[in-house]
């Protein structure tokens, strides 16, 4: 615990009296303050003024972040037929049907994304309440149910990145490594923040993005200036 407090202690005085700074030097702080024995994550938060209790204010979607996320993402399929043949050559980890709902209903989860053709539904449905709180339950609009299930499997594990806003009105997302250079960790948060910005509801009123913040795993968050945002 010792060597831990000591590591914390530097890592915050790396970000004493730092707030509201521009990207390039938020980026080059939270690679400095990751000093973690693994190559830590870059997270990204987002304040947003909304109240996703109402359904015009939901703000859900996906983005493709253009260096990717750094990450081995496992991807099961629900599909029969010749689809599960696609799901497997483009190298979906799991595949399967009724044998798949079974594992899952088990409590035997070792995937990351969970895609599914439309005829799949109907039994997918049945897991609503194990995948919908994991954030792993197929949805059309961000592209998990699917007849394209090869695309799907590719684009998951290319970087490929979901996001949804929580209740307190703030969405979380892993945008890269702290290994990634700082251009690429740039890159990828402009990149997270133009795709949530896009998925503005009709509801949203006043103003939409209220603060934009990153950290690493193990480190303490900075906040950005928004006007450095933009590319």
């Amino acid at each position: 615990m010792a060597k831990l407090a000591k590591r914390t202690k530097a890592a915050r005085a790396i970000f004493e009296g730092k707030s509201n700074v521009a990207i390039a030097e938020a980026v080059a702080l939270v690679k400095k303050a990751a000093t973690a024995k693994f190559d830590e994550t870059v997270e990204i938060a987002m304040n947003l003024g909304v109240d996703p209790r109402h359904a015009d204010q939901m703000v859900r979607g996906v983005v493709q972040l253009p260096n990717g996320t750094g990450k081995t993402v496992r991807v099961a399929v629900f599909a029969r037929g010749a689809k599960a043949d696609e799901a497997k050559a483009a190298g979906a980890e799991i595949v399967g049907a009724e044998d798949l709902l079974e594992t899952i209903q088990s409590g035997k989860i070792e995937f990351d994304r969970c895609i599914a053709t439309p005829d799949m539904m109907p039994l997918v449905g049945r897991l609503g309440k194990i995948l919908g709180p994991r954030n792993l339950m197929p949805n059309p609009k961000v592209g998990t149910v699917t007849m394209d299930v090869a695309n799907a499997v590719k684009a998951a594990k290319g970087g490929e990145v979901q996001f949804k806003v929580e209740k307190a009105g703030v969405i979380h997302g892993g945008i890269g490594k702290a290994s990634f250079s700082e251009d690429a960790l740039i890159e990828n948060v402009r990149a997270f923040v133009d795709a949530v910005t896009r998925a503005r509801p009709s509801g949203a009123k006043g103003t939409y993005v209220k603060k934009v913040s990153i950290s690493s795993t193990m480190g303490p968050g900075v906040s950005l200036d928004l006007s450095s945002l933009s590319a």
